[in-house]
Formats: C-alpha cells, structure tokens, sequence
C-alpha cells in the first residue's frame, strides 16, 4: 500500500471527519500555496493603499514582523484614493491605457487574423515551416524584443524605421519624442509581442469551421468575403473573442514597452497606468499612493473581464 493510501485511510477512520471534511483537508495544502503566493501580496497591497507608507516608515523597527505590520505607517483612511482620483496625471495615465487597449487589440486582431488565414490556406506551401516561424517570437524574452524595437524606432539616423524613411526620400522622425508617434510604436510593438498567441488561437479555430457549411456557401453563389463574414467570422468568433479578452488584460498591465522606450513620455504625455503607479511608488517613494493605484487598476482589469465574459458569453455550460 502507496503512503498517500495509508494516510487517506487514515484520515476517513477519524471519528469527527465525514467524506466532505476529507476532500478538504486535501486541498488544504494548494490553498496554502495559493493564499501565500497570490491572495497575500492583494491583501498586504490593499493594507498598504490604506496607509502612508513610504520607506521612512514602512521599513521603521526590525524583523519581518515589523514590515508585515506597516512599520510605523499611520492609517489614513481612503485619503490615498482621493489623491489619485483628483490627480490629472491619473486620469492622463487611465485614458491612454483604455486608448492603447483599445486600438492594440484592433491591431493584434487584424494581424493575427490575417495571417492565420495565410497559413490556412490551401494556397500556401510549407505552412508547416510558416507555423514554426510565426510562434519563434513566443521563445524569446520580451525585453529583447522591446529593446530590438526601440532600435528600429530610434529617433536617430540609423533607426531602421528612418533609414526607410530617407531612403524614400521623406525626412527621418523623432519617433519615441513625438506623443502620437511614440504611441503607435507601442502598439505596433505589442502587436509584434502578441501575435504568435493570437495566431495560435485563430489557427486552431479556423481549423474547425465546417468544410460542408463553406460548400454549402459556395453552391449559393458566395464569394470569398460573403464566406468570410458570414461563415467563418461567427465559427471562431469564440475563441478569438477569448484569446482578445486576455491579450486586452496583458494590454492594460503592458509596463515594459512604454518605460524601455521612453518612460511614458515624452513629459509623461504616453503613461500608462502601471507605469504611472511604479513611478508614484518607486520613483517618488509614496508606497501608499503606489498601492491605490495598483488597487484602482486592479478593479478596473477585473471589471473589464468579468464583463467581457458575461456579454461574451464565454462562461456558458461551466456548471453543467
């Protein structure tokens, strides 16, 4: 008999433990894990959005005991949140988020879909080895990547993106000093981060559209777009609305694009949300200040999902 049999029998022969109590004992050590490696840091962040922190205080007395209490941070009710919420710069930071969701997903839609209907096709030779290089960028770092962009988008002479534009003879830009230029280079490169997982996904769905429902379209007289919209559009509509919902999650938190090219800039004028919280924590050192941000972040992404997959219907069945 297997350790994990003797201790299973072990538990049910004791007198007070029904079945019910069992299985609960036995998920206690995953709701461990989880509780220390997810749900503490939430609760130690909201605490902290509460107070007003900063290292002075936070890191005030010795041992763990001290920062897990707040050191010598006073308690300042939602005064943290009203500072934020009547700050300019948020507001700024809130609507270039939303602004950078919202067209990078369009973005990563188009594309993806557009390639994944290159390799699908039966046109298309070697769609194998085309597969293969579409998901190589998913083995790379994304700081490589982001890095590698900031050279094709350097406001520099020899930035790739200058060189092209001089060697159409247009006059190179300043790219990452211009507001609006610097914002279409963070879309395309997240577009670039983003593609292979889009791609994936829209593959796998428009492998299953029903090849009779594409007959059937055909013998009425449709043409390639009728097909397209009215058959295979509403087939993989799910699944792609799926890996959309989380790609616009990954889009709200991006970090790493806006403060490799140029933090936010320029003057702050492309910050996003997360950027804006790091730099009200760690840049200016308001702990608290930091963690209301990350908390109003953190209620917005979570209301935005849930009603993505409400409306999107993406929920239906789990509990039959």
């Amino acid at each position: 008999m297997s350790t994990v049999s003797r201790v299973a029998r072990r538990v049910e022969n004791v007198p007070f433990l029904d079945r019910e109590d069992t299985s609960l004992l036995l998920v206690l050590p995953g709701l461990f894990i989880f509780s220390a490696f997810m749900l503490f840091p939430v609760v130690y962040l909201i605490g902290i959005s509460f107070t007003n922190a900063e290292p002075a205080n936070l890191f005030a007395g010795e041992g763990a005991i001290a920062v897990l209490t707040f050191g010598d941070a006073t308690f300042v009710g939602l005064e943290n949140y009203a500072n934020v919420v009547t700050d300019p710069e948020f507001w700024n930071s809130f609507g270039v988020t939303w602004l950078f969701v919202a067209t990078s997903v369009i973005l990563k839609i188009a594309t993806s879909l557009s390639i994944a209907l290159v390799v699908t096709s039966d046109l298309v030779r070697g769609k194998r080895l085309l597969r293969s290089f579409i998901i190589f960028p998913m083995g790379l770092p994304p700081i490589f990547i982001i890095t590698v962009w900031r050279g094709i988008f350097s406001s520099a002479q020899f930035g790739l993106m200058n060189q092209l534009l001089t060697g159409f003879g247009f006059e190179s830009i300043s790219w990452l000093s211009n507001r609006w230029t610097a914002f279409m280079a963070y879309n395309v490169t997240e577009a670039w981060l983003a593609y292979p997982f889009m791609v994936i996904i829209t593959v796998s769905a428009l492998q299953d559209v029903s090849e009779e429902l594409h007959e059937a379209a055909v013998v009425d007289g449709a043409g390639f777009v009728s097909r397209f919209v009215h058959v295979t559009l509403p087939s993989i509509k799910r699944p792609v609305l799926f890996a959309t919902i989380l790609t616009s999650a990954a889009s709200f938190q991006q970090f790493l694009i806006p403060y490799v090219f140029n933090e936010g800039g320029p003057a702050r004028a492309n910050e996003l949300i997360v950027v804006y919280g790091y730099r009200e924590a760690l840049q200016f050192q308001e702990y608290g200040r930091g963690a209301a941000i990350s908390i109003v972040a953190l209620l917005f992404i979570g209301a935005f999902m849930w009603l993505n997959v409400k409306k999107g219907r993406l929920a239906d069945g789990v509990n039959d």
